[in-house]
């Protein structure tokens, strides 16, 4: 899904490198995939900024996971906003477009007008990684804290994998000139190169969360320092980036740093539902379990959250005591 005239650099995550201070990092562009994702539902402005970031934060994050695994973020909290979900599946092969899907449950009469983050109470942010069947699934959580949720992900790093990381995110509504308002974000993410095992630190420390200033001394330190310093000077419009190339913003920013980067990963809005998943996800209840979701018609029906398709499915045909086959 576009919107009027799609740049050449939107909805694409551009990895690079800085070689003169042994760090890392993505560049991000989003456009037509929050357009996929925020279309699904008509979520209150506060709700739609948090579903944006996310689904920012997840396609950063994400970019760096082999092909077809699966990365998820969630976060679970106490406050008006219940649950954020996004999911980030690696392409199915080289050169193929990344997936991301996200979305959100509220409490509508519990919103306020305070800031995004706000509406979110006590709680956690998670990281889950699934490599596939036979693999054990991957899972990180940290609190909930930092004002943002780019902060929580930046504790998440420095907390579960010893990587100081550091995110510099924009979205909000475009108002370009004769095209229909819409969401666009764009980011930029560091991460400092770690030289032994990220989890080598584990255990250290006095047990409050981590910082990415915690884990970074001497000239990695002054490197680290250097370059968040450089990145304090990016300006939102560069960020959300209608302009400028992703290229010509590393050059602008880190030009002594001698940036180097490597293929761009797009990213398109994409759901993995189907009838057969839910079918599945039914398989484990009895026929009388199943009687208690039939409508009158003898219909069982069910609804995705991430991309709003309807199914609609014989009740006989479905749970393990199904009578019928599927149609």
């Amino acid at each position: 899904m576009t919107n009027g005239t799609q740049i050449a650099w939107d909805d694409s995550v551009l990895p690079f490198q800085l070689d003169g201070a042994d760090i890392r990092g993505r560049v991000a562009r989003l456009d037509g995939v929050l357009e996929g994702i925020l279309s699904q539902h008509d979520y209150p402005p506060q709700v739609e900024a948090l579903v944006a970031e996310m689904a920012l934060l997840t396609a950063m994050i994400g970019q760096t996971i082999k092909l077809r695994w699966k990365l998820s973020l969630q976060v679970q909290s106490k406050g008006a906003v219940r649950m954020i979900a996004t999911d980030y599946y690696g392409p199915d092969a080289e050169g193929r477009a990344a997936r991301v899907r996200a979305y959100a449950s509220y409490d509508a009469d519990r919103l306020t007008d305070a800031a995004p983050f706000e509406q979110i109470g006590e709680g956690y942010f998670a990281v889950m990684i699934d490599q596939g069947d036979g693999m054990k699934p991957y899972q990180g959580i940290t609190p909930l804290a930092g004002g943002s949720l780019a902060a929580c992900a930046e504790a998440y790093f420095a907390q579960s994998e010893q990587l100081p990381t550091r995110f510099q995110l924009s979205f909000g509504k475009s108002t370009t000139p004769d095209q229909p308002e819409h969401w666009r974000a764009g980011g930029v993410m560091l991460q400092h190169m770690p030289k032994a095992s990220p989890f080598a630190a584990k255990g250290e420390g006095s047990g409050d969360v981590l910082a990415a200033g915690d884990l970074v001394h001497g000239d990695e330190e002054e490197n680290w320092n250097r370059v968040n310093i450089l990145l304090d000077t990016v300006e939102e419009l560069e960020l959300i980036g209608p302009s400028i190339p992703p290229t010509d913003l590393l050059l602008r920013l880190f030009h002594e740093e001698q940036p180097r980067v490597f293929d761009a990963q797009a990213v398109r809005f994409g759901c993995t539902c189907s009838e057969d998943r839910v079918r599945q996800s039914l398989s484990i209840y009895s026929a009388k379990d199943i009687e208690h979701m039939t409508t009158q018609e003898g219909r069982v029906t069910a609804d995705c959250q991430f991309c709003g398709a309807h199914y609609d499915m014989d009740a006989k045909s479905v749970g393990f005591e199904a009578a019928e086959q599927s149609e």
